[in-house]
C-alpha cells in the first residue's frame, strides 16, 4: 500500500465521517433546520452511520478514520509506526475538510440561528452557541472527570475492535473488513447512547480537534471562542484509552 493510497483513503473517509456527525448534530441543533430539536438518539445513530460510510470508504488504508485507532494498531504491530504520521495526518486533514463542508451545507442556518438577538448577546461565550458542530465539550466542567470519561468511553471502541477480529486484505493491509465496519459503528452508536452524556464522547482527536480548528477560522457570526483550554480532554483522553486497551490486549490475547 502507497503512502498515497493512504493519504487518500483517510483523508477522504474521515472528511465523509465528520460531514455526517457534525452534519447531524447541525440538523438537530440549528434552528430553520427540518430535524430541529430531534435529539440525542438522532445524534448518536447520525454519528455511527457516519462511521459506517467512512470506513467502507477507507476501506484500502484499513479504514482506521482515528489517531486512537491508529496509535492502537501500532502498539498491536498491525500498523507499522513510520506509517503512523501519516495515518493522523491525513485524518486530521480530513476532519478539517468535513468541518468545512458540514458548514457550506448548513450555511443558511447557521446564519439563522447565530444572527438571532440571544445568540448575538452570547457572541462572547466561550464555548459559543454551535460549538457542539464542530467540537465536544463537557456538561459539568472537570478535567480529570472529563479525561476519564473519554479514556473509559475509548477503550471500549478500541477493546471491541481489536477483539472482534481484523481483516487483513491482499496487500497485507490490516483493518476493518466490511463487517467488521458494520459492527464498530454499532458500537460507536451505543458508545453514545451509554457514555455521550457527560463530556459528548469525542473518542477520536481528530474529529475534534479538526473542526474545532476549523471553528476557530471559519467566519460564523457570533460564534464564541473555541475553548482551546478544554482542547486537550479530547485529544489526550482518547489516545490514552486507545493505549491502554492495545495494551491489555497484547498482554491477553499476543
Amino acid at each position: 500500500m502507497s503512502s498515497l493510497d493512504i493519504f487518500t483513503s483517510e483523508v477522504t473517509g474521515t472528511m465523509v465521517l465528520i460531514l455526517l456527525g457534525g452534519g447531524v448534530v447541525a440538523a438537530v441543533n440549528l434552528k430553520r433546520s427540518k430535524a430541529f430539536a430531534a435529539g440525542w438518539v438522532a445524534i448518536a445513530f447520525g454519528w455511527g452511520f457516519g462511521v459506517l460510510t467512512g470506513a467502507y470508504i477507507a476501506q484500502p488504508s484499513g479504514a482506521h478514520l482515528n489517531p486512537a485507532v491508529t496509535l492502537a494498531l501500532a502498539i498491536k504491530g498491525d500498523t507499522p509506526w513510520s506509517d503512523v504520521p501519516l495515518y493522523m495526518g491525513s485524518e486530521l486533514l480530513g476532519a478539517i475538510l468535513g468541518a468545512v463542508l458540514v458548514w457550506v451545507a448548513y450555511y443558511s442556518q447557521f446564519q439563522a440561528t447565530l444572527r438571532e438577538p440571544d445568540m448575538v448577546e452570547m457572541k462572547h461565550a466561550n464555548p459559543g452557541p454551535v460549538h457542539g458542530v464542530f467540537f465536544t465539550s463537557p456538561e459539568v466542567r472537570n478535567g480529570l472527570l472529563n479525561f476519564l470519561t473519554e479514556v473509559i468511553a475509548t477503550f471500549v471502541l478500541i477493546f471491541a475492535i481489536l477483539t472482534q477480529g481484523l481483516v487483513k486484505d491482499a496487500d497485507g493491509t490490516m483493518g476493518l473488513g466490511k463487517m467488521g465496519a458494520l459492527i464498530t459503528a454499532l458500537v460507536v452508536v451505543g458508545i453514545g447512547l451509554s457514555l455521550g452524556g457527560p463530556t459528548g464522547y469525542a473518542i477520536n482527536p481528530a474529529r475534534d480537534l479538526g473542526p474545532r480548528l476549523a471553528h476557530a477560522v471559519l467566519p460564523l457570526p457570533n460564534k464564541g471562542g473555541s475553548d482551546w483550554s478544554y482542547a486537550w480532554v479530547p485529544v489526550v483522553g482518547p489516545l490514552a484509552g486507545a493505549a491502554i486497551a492495545a495494551g491489555l490486549y497484547n498482554l491477553a490475547w499476543a
